[in-house]
């Protein structure tokens, strides 16, 4: 396996929801490993997620999990995650998935460097940067 780099996301005890969201907004395969499973099945946390993985039909790999017990959940403005191509429909959809139920700090429309481009942040709190370019002809 080649390397890659991809977000991995920290969540504040509702991971199994927001991956499940990324999952119908991206489709793909969603791998889901609880606390429990990993060996601290008696504990508070037995049901939460220790470990997230997304993988999507566009390649897209998105990780994330909810914060270990004793660690404290400190959610911060110093990430986004970036969605950029060339393929209006799909990436207008996410848009629209996404934003829905969160804000909009930029609309997705055209920008002075010529693409559309819009950012939110969704639901859960993680911000989402969108960038649609002209079709290389």
């Amino acid at each position: 396996m080649s390397s890659r780099l991809n977000p991995y996301l920290s969540f504040d005890g509702d991971a199994r929801q927001a991956m499940e969201f990324y999952e119908q907004v991206f489709g793909g395969t969603l791998a889901l490993n609880t606390f429990g499973a990993s060996g601290m099945a008696d504990g508070p946390d037995a049901d939460k997620i220790m470990h997230g993985m997304l993988e999507t039909p566009s390649g897209f790999t998105l990780m994330g999990a909810d914060t270990p017990p004793g660690m404290e959940h400190s959610p911060g403005n110093t990430f986004s995650v970036s969605l950029s191509g060339d393929d209006e429909t799909e990436l207008r959809g996410y848009w629209e998935q996404l934003s829905a139920g969160g804000s909009v700090a930029v609309p997705l429309e055209k920008q002075m460097w010529g693409d559309v481009f819009g950012m939110c942040t969704d639901r859960f709190g993680v911000p989402w940067m969108v960038n649609i370019s002209e079709p290389a002809s």
